[in-house]
Formats: structure tokens, C-alpha cells, sequence
């Protein structure tokens, strides 16, 4: 193999790791916020959890203000029952004493649902408070996993684009470097390539002619592909 190939292929090798690192530094951040989504989740349930409990609680207490306010209600309409001489009078005190005593009933049975119901709000506030630790622990550690790696790989693309800069001045041909450097971004990172024995340019799968391949052979030349003009090596 030519040396300008061999230092276009190790220059192609570095290239592509700087790709590889440079899409890594745009996925980690993705990454991390992916897991501080799923924490956001968690969250929000939980705070729906204890908005739904609080809910609960205020319409209990309403309800046991209206118990109280029927029931002294009671109290006072039996009181003048009490002091009435009037038979009908007397009649439609208790008629409206009995009206209040059955929504008395009807509001200590809604109460007695009502507690139910918060016992079941308070086991998903404590379900939600178990899966919040657990996510905040995993994600916690996730984000730290992937902040150590976002580290690395900003280091590890520092110093590649350092041997990237020692490789450039390897190659003496700056045409021949355009070259390269045109076929690197058309070819999707594919400008230095094999051709196999059976004369297919492993980047586009074409067969080259029996010239061009005797020419990749030979390397007396710089060989390029009949068909996408990719540099090639045996």
C-alpha cells in the first residue's frame, strides 16, 4: 500500500472516531435528560398523589361541618318542638327534624366513604414516595455514570483532534488531501477504501474495471473507484 493511502486510511481512522465522539457528546445530554424525565414522572405522581389526599381531607371536613350544622339545626327545631302548643306547629317541626336527622345519615355514610377513600389515598402516597426513592437512586447514579463518559469523551475528542492535527501534516499532497477530505463528507466517511479480490469497491459494491484494480494493486498511483471515486487499497 502507498504511504500517502496508509496515512489517508490512519487519518480516516481518526476522523471517524471524532465522529463517533462528537455524536456521543450530543447523545449523553440527551441521555440525562431522558433519566431526569423519567424522575420528573415520578414526581409529578407523587404531588398528584398527596393533591388527591389533601383533596380528600378539605371535602371530609366540609362534610363534617355540614354534619355539625344539621345537627344543631336539630337541636334547635326539637327545642321549639319543645316550647310549641300548636299540634301542627308541633307536626312540621318534626317532619323537618326528621328531613335533617336523614341527611345526617346521608352525610356520616359519604364520610365513612370518604375515609375509606383516604386510606387508599395514603398507601398511593406512600407506593409513590417508595418509587420516587428508588428512581431518585437510579437516576442519581445514571447521571453520574453518563457525566463520567461525558467527561471522557470530551477528553478523548481533545486528544484526537490533536492526532488528527499531527496526521494532516503527515500527508505532503494538499491536493490530494482536499481530495479526501471532499470524498470524507460525500461518501459518508468512507473515502479510503478496500477493493476486494473480486475488483468490488467495498464502499459502493461496484465492480471497478481490471485497470483500476491492477492500478490499486500496483500502487504506483493513487487508484479511485470507476463508479463513486473513493481512494482504494487492496
Amino acid at each position: 500500500m502507498r504511504d500517502d493511502v496508509k496515512q489517508l486510511l490512519a487519518l480516516q481512522n481518526t476522523d471517524q472516531k471524532i465522529q463517533a465522539l462528537e455524536a456521543e457528546l450530543v447523545r449523553i445530554p440527551q441521555l440525562q435528560e431522558a433519566a431526569k424525565d423519567r424522575l420528573a414522572n415520578d414526581t409529578q405522581a407523587l404531588a398528584t398523589a398527596k393533591s388527591n389526599f389533601q383533596a380528600n381531607e378539605i371535602e371530609i371536613k366540609n362534610v363534617e361541618l355540614d354534619v355539625g350544622t344539621r345537627k344543631n339545626t336539630i337541636d334547635r327545631l326539637k327545642n321549639q318542638q319543645f316550647e310549641t302548643k300548636k299540634n301542627d306547629e308541633y307536626t312540621k317541626l318534626g317532619e323537618e327534624v326528621v328531613r335533617y336527622e336523614n341527611e345526617v345519615d346521608e352525610l356520616e355514610t359519604r364520610e365513612l366513604e370518604l375515609m375509606e377513600t383516604a386510606d387508599d389515598l395514603r398507601s398511593r402516597i406512600t407506593d409513590a414516595e417508595e418509587k420516587l426513592a428508588k428512581t431518585q437512586g437510579l437516576v442519581d447514579e445514571e447521571i453520574a455514570e453518563l457525566q463520567a463518559r461525558l467527561d471522557d469523551r470530551k477528553a478523548g475528542l481533545t486528544e484526537t483532534n490533536t492526532t488528527r492535527e499531527d496526521l494532516v501534516t503527515q500527508v505532503d499532497d494538499e491536493d490530494l488531501l482536499d481530495t479526501y477530505n471532499r470524498l470524507y463528507n460525500k461518501r459518508e466517511s468512507q473515502a479510503v477504501v478496500r477493493v476486494t479480490s473480486e475488483r468490488s469497491c467495498t464502499s459502493c459494491h461496484v465492480q471497478v474495471t481490471p485497470a483500476t484494480y491492477a492500478l490499486a494493486q500496483s500502487g504506483t498511483a493513487i487508484a479511485y473507484c470507476d463508479n463513486c471515486s473513493a481512494i482504494l487499497f487492496p
